[in-house]
């Protein structure tokens, strides 16, 4: 594999990576809102990675794309609180379906993901400029 085309494997597993912590940290934050503008409470994001080609004659090499950003299809967590504004007439509140500790999991594990693929920039940096220096 030449330099090249691992750094740009890198740099699209970066891009990858920079997204899902935006999305697990968006589902972070609106743990709580139970009305959005859409009406009805806060709705998770999932997002959906697939590995594709770098090249159509040498299938082994991948770079990382996001295909979409999904909205979790698990039903909204319901608790008994009759004195909040947006409990219904039973006086159940729906509350959004974010996992807190799922969430904290998914963005370390793309924290970790994210500094893993800078090491690979870092390295690769280093072997060009190495790589430089025999050849003078």
């Amino acid at each position: 594999m030449n330099l090249l085309k691992a750094g740009k494997i890198a740099q699209s597993g970066l891009l990858a990576q920079r997204i899902r912590i935006n999305v697990a940290a968006t589902n972070l934050a609106n743990a709580q809102v139970t009305r959005t503008l859409e009406g009805g409470p806060y709705r998770a994001k999932n997002v959906v990675l697939r590995a594709v080609p770098f090249e159509p004659k040498n299938p082994v090499l991948k770079k990382v794309e996001v295909v979409d950003i999904k909205d979790d299809p698990t039903p909204f967590k319901e608790v008994y609180d009759p004195g909040h504004p947006d409990a219904d007439e039973r006086g159940i509140v729906k509350y959004p379906n974010v996992d807190v500790i799922t969430e904290m999991v998914e963005l370390l594990s793309a924290s970790r993901a994210y500094e893993a693929n800078l090491a690979v920039l870092s390295t690769t940096k280093s072997m060009y400029l190495r790589t430089l220096e025999l050849l003078k």
